[in-house]
């Protein structure tokens, strides 16, 4: 009788990119995420594994998909939730992120959830403070538990990651969950397609395992997924291209792209959407969508997540 598989162990206090999670970290994530998923099935939604444990959410950003799950997660494990609003603390009075946090730190927490503009700032809070940090998108640099929630939904409708062919479509060069999906799908085996105006696809990701492609109809025949990305207005100058009716000619996913693809290609997107633009009304309501899917699994892998940094007791 071949030995028991030997149980996985978690290490990492904080959750900061998934560039350098292994592939055993990032599969150990989906499938503790899989049992916490049935929690939402429940009558009554809660399980003690964090109980005691207080979480604050540290938003530098607008959000609502990922803040409401982030805190939706941390309740249904039984955790104090904090929420910080930017533009009503002392940050306009000059305070530094940094001390906010440990001033926030010093009555008792145990995990910043932190999304902030700047690259770098979950990294630089980890240093600083003693609780567990977890990335909820900082930059242009990752959105981790983003990553994380879309592998996650195309395993549970494909059944597998390993050789899927998927098309992240848009604004690439701005889009910090392209590269989160991008350093989660390769370590997993699938191929990623990276599809978009010239001016959006930085060339540097071909380097990082990628393929780059600026023809969509080209690309759609062959894709098991796609996945399309909001355009990144509010990080993006002047000129990224031409018009936003343009965009959606060249790049928008409508019923007549749907029909070249495959009966069953799964169609993603992260959200916000913008309706017309990156993808239509009947391809975001339709059957081949799982854009809802996406919100419910995000719940499930942040309970995975804080579950496990709050337990681990290494690096």
């Amino acid at each position: 009788m071949a030995p028991a598989k030997p149980e996985f162990q978690w290490t990492r206090r904080h959750l900061l990119g998934l560039e350098e999670l292994s592939k055993d970290e990032i599969v150990h994530i989906l499938d503790l995420a899989q049992g916490f998923k049935q929690i939402s099935t429940r009558s009554i939604k809660k399980a003690p594994a964090l109980r005691g444990k207080v979480v604050v959410l540290l938003f530098f950003e607008p959000s609502t998909r990922t803040s409401m799950s982030f805190s939706l997660a941390a309740q249904r494990l039984s955790a104090d939730v904090l929420e910080f609003h930017s533009e009503s603390s002392s940050i306009r009075k000059g305070e530094t992120l940094v001390d906010t946090a440990r001033n926030i730190e010093a009555m008792g927490v145990d995990i910043f959830i932190l999304r902030h503009p700047a690259t770098g700032a979950p990294q630089l809070l980890s240093r600083s403070v003693n609780a567990s940090v977890v990335n909820a998108g900082d930059g242009e640099h990752e959105h981790p538990t983003q990553g994380l929630l879309d592998l996650y939904t195309m395993r549970e409708a494909k059944g597998r990651i390993e050789g899927l062919k998927v098309a992240i479509v848009g604004d690439i060069a701005h889009s910090r969950v392209a590269r989160s999906n991008l350093w989660a799908l390769t370590k997993l085996g699938a191929e990623v397609t990276f599809v978009g105006p010239p001016t959006q696809l930085p060339a540097g990701l071909a380097e990082c395992g990628a393929k780059l492609a600026w023809d969509l109809d080209a690309v759609l025949p062959e894709m098991d997924v796609v996945n399309l990305l909001r355009i990144q207005a509010e990080r993006q100058g002047k000129n990224s291209f031409p018009t936003i009716r343009e965009y959606s000619r060249l790049f928008g996913m409508n019923a007549e792209r749907l029909a070249r693809c495959k009966k069953d290609v799964l169609v993603m997107h992260p959200g916000p959407i913008n309706r017309g633009v990156e993808i239509t009304s009947e391809v975001a309501d339709g059957p081949n969508s799982a854009i809802l899917q996406q919100v419910a699994n995000g719940v499930a892998i942040r309970m995975a997540v804080m579950y496990l940094v709050a337990g681990a007791r290494g690096k």
